[in-house]
């Protein structure tokens, strides 16, 4: 599932799983890729249009809101007739042909935002049916049909099918589901990285701890998605061996992993191959998300603080993908986004495109994109009922999985 690095790197690697484009600088847009309307954030949405689309949809949703219709369309827009989702097409008017690249990433990402806006599900059914028919025969799915499984894109695959009411316990090739695939990436306690997920073997068939996939790797194996909320506390605090772990076990064990490594400065810190060592905040806002579904809701909350503090210039800088992640996070551990450092991380994402409306179940039914299109028209709701007494204002910022 983030803005952390720029989406050819990450595109080159295959870690495009929970953090797409949402940690690179917010580039202007290519004379090839247009900002459409409809779209959150102005960067170029070749390489993660649909990923960060797909989080600001289900930030907004956590928040009591209904998307802008515009928003959504936007989204179902960009649908295959095959069900699948590319990154981005820029013609949506035309089939897609060969020349398009459907991806796993982009296709259950936005399968889980379609089904919490509710009344789409015959594109999610359609998407859901693309997704089992490029199932591999581990069980797992790689970034693109047909590449090696990764722990990323399983994960983000289980999500969606969870989205979508399907148990992906039944979701098999050759006899093998989701969760059998996830624990053959579980590095053994008693090896460097243990407890950890590595996002898949290496060349030598070595797993390597990737904080990444790891923090990917405890929602899919919790079964849950983007969106998850704290869970119970975990059996053990500690790596717990076992010769075939339980995809229960290997979350834990995951979970125990996170915490470790955010025990000492509350945050991750960048591992891409030739990268400057740096805070990684995309991995440390979705380490946030998994820690709270395994139950580890104090290291939770440690490395929420610390983004709180430290976070704001890169959520500015990457856009919609990197408010949406932060947004996400608070959800998890029961934190108000209305106040992030004195920043409203609500206003913030929805100043980036179409406004949303509050969700008639929350006594709220004035649409604000009708009677502001600037977004201003949202201010006095977001200060009402979600952030009452706190200072709001809006800031301008770009967007994105989990991710280039």
């Amino acid at each position: 599932m983030n803005v952390r690095r720029s989406a050819a790197a990450l595109a080159a690697i295959g870690v495009l799983a929970a953090a797409a484009p949402a940690t690179a600088a917010d580039p202007s847009p290519s004379a090839k890729a247009t900002v459409q309307p409809g779209l959150y954030g102005k960067s170029d949405p070749t390489y993660d249009g649909v990923w960060r689309q797909s989080l600001t949809l289900l930030a907004q949703r956590t928040l009591g809101y209904r998307p802008a219709a515009r928003a959504v369309d936007w989204l179902t827009g960009q649908q295959c007739a095959n069900g699948s989702f590319a990154a981005f097409r820029a013609d949506p008017a035309k089939p897609c042909d060969a020349k398009t690249k459907p991806d796993t990433n982009s296709t259950a990402a936005a399968v889980q935002a379609l089904a919490a806006t509710g009344g789409h599900g015959g594109a999610v059914g359609k998407a859901v049916d693309w997704l089992k028919s490029v199932q591999n025969k581990d069980g797992g799915w790689g970034y693109y049909p047909g590449s090696p499984s990764d722990t990323n894109s399983t994960s983000v695959v289980i999500g969606a099918l969870t989205a979508a009411g399907t148990d992906p316990a039944n979701v098999h090739t050759s006899g093998k589901s989701p969760y059998d695939a996830l624990p053959a990436w579980s590095i053994p306690c008693d090896q460097d990285g243990g407890g950890a997920l590595a996002y898949q073997p290496d060349k030598k068939g070595k797993l390597l701890a990737n904080a990444d996939a790891t923090a990917a790797g405890v929602l899919g194996a919790l079964g849950k998605g983007f969106v998850a909320e704290a869970g119970k506390s975990p059996a053990q605090d500690a790596c717990a061996a076992a010769e075939h772990p339980t995809r229960e076990q290997v979350a834990d064990n995951a979970g125990a992993y996170l915490a470790t490594a955010l025990a000492k400065s509350g945050h991750l810190r960048s591992a891409l191959p030739g990268a400057k060592d740096q805070p990684d905040y995309g991995n440390t806002a979705d380490a946030v998300v998994a820690l709270a579904a395994d139950g580890r809701t104090e290291p939770a909350k440690k490395a929420y603080a610390w983004l709180e503090k430290n976070a704001g210039p890169w959520a500015v800088q990457s856009g919609p993908a990197a408010y949406a992640q932060l947004i996400l996070a608070a959800h998890a551990i029961g934190e108000q986004p209305g106040d992030f450092n004195g920043t409203s991380l609500v206003s913030s994402l929805n100043a980036l495109g179409p406004a949303p409306y509050m969700d008639s179940a929350t006594g709220h039914t004035e649409n604000a994109e009708e009677s502001d299109d600037s977004g201003t028209g949202v201010w006095w709701i977001v200060g009402a009922g979600l952030v009452a007494g706190i200072g709001i204002g809006f800031l301008l910022s770009g967007r994105k999985q989990r991710r280039p």
